[in-house]
């Protein structure tokens, strides 16, 4: 059982990372094209080490990015939800997914779960993404979510020469928006 919340959209479950998910988590980060954006490419070793940043994110802090689940079939499509390390600019939903999971919404999906909760549970009244400049899908996803981009910002060590640039809204704007389109 996870040791934490589920959320469940209507394709979607999101859970605190299990053992069971690092095959296709490790998948991911062996992929040189889908991690250009998020670190680079990681060995199996590395993966895993890395991996283990989320559950232990949800030990120390009470919340992490999800799994993001396919109800239907019980895969592991990717992950997303708050984040914040140490230096952050800003209380992060982010999201990274599997390759076979491109382009069928499900960050959106779940990005859009994992904010709603996060204001709600983690009393948040900000929430960013941390973007390259180049990554348009990603500056697609946070568009749908409503998120406008706030300029270039910079991350800690060991990322400070990432290029990105800082996306986000107020809780106060996610929730007009939100009620609009109820």
């Amino acid at each position: 059982m996870p040791q934490g919340p589920v959320i469940e959209t209507e394709r979607l479950v999101l859970r605190p990372p299990q053992a069971a998910d690092f095959e296709r988590y490790a998948e991911l980060l062996a992929d040189e094209h889908a991690c250009r954006f998020i670190g680079g490419s990681a060995s199996r070793a590395a993966a895993w080490r890395k991996f283990l940043q989320m559950p232990g994110a949800w030990m120390v802090q009470g919340f992490a990015m999800f799994s993001v689940i396919d109800r239907a079939t019980g895969l592991w499509l990717g992950q997303s939800g708050p984040w914040r390390p140490e230096g952050w600019p800003g209380n992060e939903v982010g999201w990274s997914f599997h390759p076979q999971a491109w382009g069928r919404g499900y960050a959106t999906e779940a990005a859009t779960a994992a904010i709603d909760w996060a204001f709600a549970e983690l009393g948040w009244d900000h929430v960013i993404h941390c973007i390259d400049p180049e990554n348009l899908p990603s500056q697609r996803v946070a568009q749908r979510l409503g998120s406008r981009n706030q300029g270039p910002g910079r991350l800690p060590e060991p990322f400070a020469g990432a290029r990105i640039d800082i996306w986000g809204q107020t809780r106060a704007q996610w929730l007009a928006r939100r009620a609009a389109v109820a």
